[in-house]
This record gives C-alpha cells, sequence and structure tokens, in this order.
C-alpha cells in the first residue's frame, strides 16, 4: 500500500505545481495581451509611424506652438489625419505614470471635447495624438472679418452652449476632476459643422506639482482670460474656468478680443467696457457690429452672463452646471452682476508661444504660489449666492426688476 500511497501523493504534487504554473502562465500571458490591446486600440504609437506622418517634424506641418510644445499635422497610413503634440516640458513623470494618466483622459470623452487617440513614449520627448480639425480654431472665424460674418447668432449661440456643455462635463461629469486653467477662443476647435470642441484639456494632470520644483511652477493660462485669484495667488479652483469661460463668452458676443489697444482707452478692455455698458443699460451696444439679425434677449442674457462669470468675488460666481441651466431654459432668472474682477489684468505677462492646436498666441506664467491640486479643487458656495438684485429674462420678453447698480 505504501508505494500506491506515494505514487497517489507525488501525482497530486505534480497536478498542484502544474496548475500553478499554468496561472502564472495565464498572468504573463494577460500582461502580454493588455500591452497588445493597448496598441490595438491605439494608445501608443511608435515613434516612427509619427516621424513619417508629419515628414519628421517639418516647419511645414506645424500648426502652432502652445506651452506644452509645439503640434504638427500629421497623416497616418490608414489616412486618417492627426494632430501630434510633442510636449517639450519636462513632466517629472516616469513612463508608467504618465500612461496611466494618458489612460484616464482616453476615458474623458464627449461631444464637445477634441477627441484623444494615444500617446508616444519613446524618444526624448512625450507626444500626444488628437484628432485634426480642418476648420481650426473659434478665433480663426470670430476675429477675422473675411470670416466672421460665417457666425450668424444662431451659431454663436450654439457654440456658446456647446463650450458650457463641454466645460460641466470636466467639472462635473467626467470619471476625475478636470480644471482646465487655460479656456479661450483659440483653445476652442470647430468641426465641419463649427460645433465647438475643448482642446488641450487635462493637460496640467501630466505635469503634477512636485514640492521640490515649487518655484519654477508654471501657472497654465493666456493674458486677459485668467482668473486675478490664479493669476496673482495661484489659489485654483473651477471658478477660475468660469472667468475665462466669462471673457470668452463676452468676446463672442462682441466679436472682438479682450484687449485691444487700437480702440479708445474706454472700450479697450472689453470686460472694463461691457460692465460700463451695463452700469448705464446700454448692454446691446456690445454686440458684434456684423450680426444684422440676433435675438436680442438672448444676446443680453449672455452679456450679463459673462459678467456673472467675471465677478471679483469668487463665491458669487455661478457654477457651469448653473450656466447651462440659463442657457438651455426658455425662462430664467439672473441676478444683477457685481463688479467685475479686474485687478491683474492690465499687461504683466509676456505673450510667448501659441495655441496647442492652431497658430495663434498664448502665455504660460511662471509663479511661485502652489496651486490646488483638479482632483481636490471644490467651489464650496452656490451659483448666483449673495446678491438680492434679480432681473428676469424670457426670450420674449425681458425686464429689469432694479435700476440700481447694487454694488
Amino acid at each position: 500500500m505504501l508505494p500506491s500511497l506515494m505514487f497517489i501523493l507525488s501525482m497530486g504534487f505534480l497536478s498542484s505545481l502544474c496548475s500553478c504554473l499554468e496561472k502564472r502562465r495565464k498572468s504573463a500571458g494577460a500582461g502580454v495581451g493588455d500591452e497588445a490591446d493597448d496598441k490595438e486600440d491605439g494608445l501608443f504609437f511608435e515613434l516612427r509611424s509619427l516621424q513619417i506622418a508629419t515628414n519628421f517634424f517639418s516647419d511645414l506641418n506645424q500648426l502652432g506652438h502652445g506651452g506644452f510644445g509645439p503640434v504638427y499635422k500629421g497623416l497616418m497610413p490608414s489616412g486618417q489625419e492627426v494632430a501630434v503634440k510633442k510636449l517639450s516640458v519636462d513632466s517629472r513623470q516616469g513612463i508608467k505614470e504618465f500612461t496611466n494618466e494618458v489612460k484616464l483622459l482616453l476615458k474623458i470623452q464627449h461631444k464637445n471635447l477634441v477627441i484623444l487617440f494615444g500617446c508616444c513614449v519613446e524618444g526624448p520627448a512625450k507626444m500626444l495624438v488628437y484628432e485634426y480639425l480642418p476648420n481650426k480654431s473659434l478665433d480663426c472665424f470670430l476675429f477675422a472679418k473675411e470670416k466672421s460674418p460665417s457666425l450668424d447668432w444662431t451659431k454663436r449661440f450654439q457654440i456658446v452652449s456647446g463650450i458650457a456643455r463641454g466645460l460641466l462635463y470636466l467639472h462635473e461629469e467626467a470619471p476625475v476632476r478636470i480644471i482646465h486653467r487655460d479656456i479661450k477662443a483659440s483653445n476652442i476647435l470647430l468641426d465641419e459643422q463649427l460645433n465647438p470642441k475643448i482642446s488641450d484639456f487635462g493637460l496640467a494632470r501630466l505635469f503634477p506639482e512636485d514640492g521640490t520644483h515649487v518655484n519654477t511652477f508654471k501657472i497654465s493660462g493666456t493674458y486677459g482670460y485668467m482668473a486675478p485669484e490664479y493669476a496673482l495667488h495661484g489659489y485654483l479652483s473651477v471658478k477660475a474656468d468660469v472667468f475665462s469661460f466669462g471673457v470668452l463668452l463676452l468676446e463672442i458676443v462682441s466679436g472682438r478680443k479682450n484687449s485691444d489697444r487700437r480702440l479708445d482707452p474706454q472700450k479697450a478692455d472689453l470686460l472694463i467696457y461691457a460692465w460700463e455698458l451695463f452700469q448705464e443699460r446700454r448692454t446691446l451696444e456690445l454686440v458684434d457690429s456684423c450680426l444684422e439679425n440676433y435675438d436680442a434677449d438672448e444676446a443680453a442674457m449672455c452679456i450679463q452672463l459673462g459678467l456673472l462669470c467675471c465677478q471679483s468675488t469668487v463665491s458669487d460666481r455661478p457654477d457651469m452646471n448653473s450656466v447651462n441651466l440659463t442657457l438651455s431654459s426658455d425662462s430664467f432668472t439672473l441676478p444683477r452682476p457685481g463688479k467685475p474682477a479686474t485687478q491683474g489684468r492690465v499687461s504683466r505677462w509676456t505673450t510667448d508661444s501659441s495655441s496647442a492646436l492652431t497658430k495663434n498666441t498664448t502665455t504660460n506664467t511662471n509663479a511661485s504660489s502652489t496651486l490646488t491640486d483638479e482632483t481636490n479643487a471644490t467651489s464650496s458656495t452656490k451659483a448666483f449666492g449673495g446678491n438680492s438684485f434679480v432681473e428676469d429674462y424670457s426670450r420674449s420678453s425681458i425686464s429689469y426688476s432694479s435700476m440700481n447698480e447694487g454694488r
């Protein structure tokens, strides 16, 4: 009986050993499969294929140069056009951490956000691969006299609503909260039907703050669009994006840049000029003169909403959920805006770069401030709070409940 028992025990051991080896083989195979799946899904692009697609990153293929690096147009072997962003800023992240963040950004999908296809981690510079949009950016239409007429009021209002929906998704509906930090006309790309898509979202996640690099950490933003509390003190919350959206909203309605020194001093700063017109009940004088027909109620509402987003008191600014509700409602109530935040909007920063996916100017500002992390930044107050002066609007009529400034 003893030899039989030993045989049985040895067979059991071998069976257990084979089972263990099989589990390890499957585990190793799963890892290889995951990597293969990543390549098949387009997460990883080979450096050689991107070099060929962009004609070895030729200057003729360069679309622009943003704060995070230059962007090139590429043509893949499949015939698909792409935009390749070459990250020239040191992210201080390893390959694993970088690709994990890219995987997270790949999950952030919305019709009003530019599609991210994947990345390349070969060579000295990491790269991101996006969809290519031939109509380029909003500023190419809005501030160009020959193209601005193609943006009638209906299209402008649709663009405003689309941008608002994209920001709401980033702030409240995405897998992780994203604060864009650089909302502006040149970061709003347009598809074939001129539908807006926000570009450069989430890039700040690829460049996390390092305690040993506080003095060299960059505040990402553009003069004229940055909220003063962020530009001057490094305080970051979703309300910084709201401020930038407010400035952009005023630009879309007026058809002009937020700062234009060719104009009279009274009109040079769009935000200050809009505030003065609002106080004097001449709001509609801000509307772009090239718009022959527009909805006066919608235009007045957009201007007031833009001013609400740019209030100096951060907590008084609405959140993007409130903004979206206002834009999508047939009847709505808006409080009277307080004085806009104009401190820090003087030309203290030098414009030295251009938009991420288009040929337009941007800027990055060095700051020693410690910024709030995107995933933890919150807005602690309700939108439209702290103001008892209310104005009632409807699509067919407009009325004011107070003639006083209130601030």
